[in-house]
C-alpha cells in the first residue's frame, strides 16, 4: 500500500503540471479542437501519469501520450495503434491480463509491469523538446525509487536516452555514452541500477512498416522474463 499511495501522490502532481507552456498549449488545443472520429468523446487534454502494477519489477518507459491517444484516454499507450502493439505484445508475454487497451475503465490490468513516457503530455508531431523532457525528468526518478525496478525496457532511442540521464546524474554512470541504443540491446548498468533493455517504439511507423514485428517484441519480452526469474 505504501508503494501505491506514494504512486497516487506523484500521478496527482503530475496530472497538475504546467510547466511547458508549448505543451499545455498544444494538449488542450487538441483536446478542444479533437480528431473528426471522436467528436463526441471528452478528451483528457491533461499530462498522463504512469500506471501499473505498484510492485512491478518491469519499468517500460515510452516517448510521450498520443494526442488522440493518451491525451484523449488520460492513460498512457490507451486509445491508439501503438498501444495497441504494445499490450497485445504484453499480454503474450505475460505482462498483462488482457491484449487491448481502449479507454482507462477497460479493466486492464499490467501485472509485474509498470509503464510510464519520458513526457507526460503529447507533443507537437511527438517530439517533445530537451528542455521538456527536462522537467519531466523528476517524475521518472521518482517512479524509479518508489518501484525499485530489476528491469527497464526503453521504448525507443529518446527513451533509451532519457532513462539513461537519471543514473548519469546520479552519479550511477559517468557517461550515457558506453550504453548505445538497438532494438534488442541489454546492458548491466553499474548497481544499483537496473538492467536496461530496448526496443524499436512501436509506432505505426515502424510497425506497419515492418521495422517492428510482433516477433520482436515477444523475443525482447520473453528475455526479460528470463531475467527477472532469476531476481529476487
Amino acid at each position: 500500500m505504501k508503494r501505491e499511495s506514494a504512486l497516487k501522490r506523484l500521478a496527482g502532481e503530475v496530472v497538475a503540471c504546467r510547466l511547458c507552456p508549448r505543451l499545455v498549449e498544444y494538449r488542450e488545443r487538441v483536446a478542444r479542437e479533437k480528431r473528426r472520429a471522436y467528436l463526441d468523446c471528452e478528451y483528457w487534454g491533461k499530462p498522463v501519469p504512469g500506471f501499473g502494477d505498484p510492485q512491478a519489477r518491469l519499468l517500460i518507459v515510452g516517448l510521450a501520450p498520443a494526442a488522440h491517444g493518451g491525451n484523449r484516454t488520460g492513460r498512457v499507450f490507451t486509445g491508439d495503434r501503438s498501444g495497441d502493439f504494445l499490450f497485445a505484445a504484453m499480454y503474450a508475454a505475460g505482462f498483462a491480463n488482457q491484449p487491448t487497451s481502449v479507454r482507462r475503465d477497460d479493466r486492464l490490468r499490467l501485472i509485474d509491469s509498470y509503464v510510464t513516457a519520458t513526457a507526460r503530455c503529447a507533443p507537437p508531431h511527438n517530439q517533445p523538446l530537451p528542455s521538456e523532457i527536462l522537467h519531466c525528468r523528476g517524475y521518472m526518478e521518482r517512479e524509479i525509487r518508489i518501484l525499485q525496478p530489476k528491469a527497464v525496457l526503453a521504448l525507443g532511442r529518446i527513451a533509451w536516452n532519457a532513462y539513461l540521464e537519471v543514473p548519469k546524474q546520479q552519479s550511477v554512470i559517468a557517461s550515457r555514452a558506453p550504453y548505445r541504443f538497438a532494438h534488442g540491446a541489454e546492458v548491466q548498468l553499474p548497481s544499483p541500477a537496473p538492467r536496461l533493455f530496448g526496443v524499436y517504439h512501436p509506432s505505426q511507423q515502424n510497425t506497419q512498416t515492418g521495422k517492428v514485428t510482433p516477433a520482436m517484441y515477444a523475443q525482447v519480452l520473453g528475455r526479460i522474463q528470463e531475467f527477472l526469474a532469476t531476481q529476487a
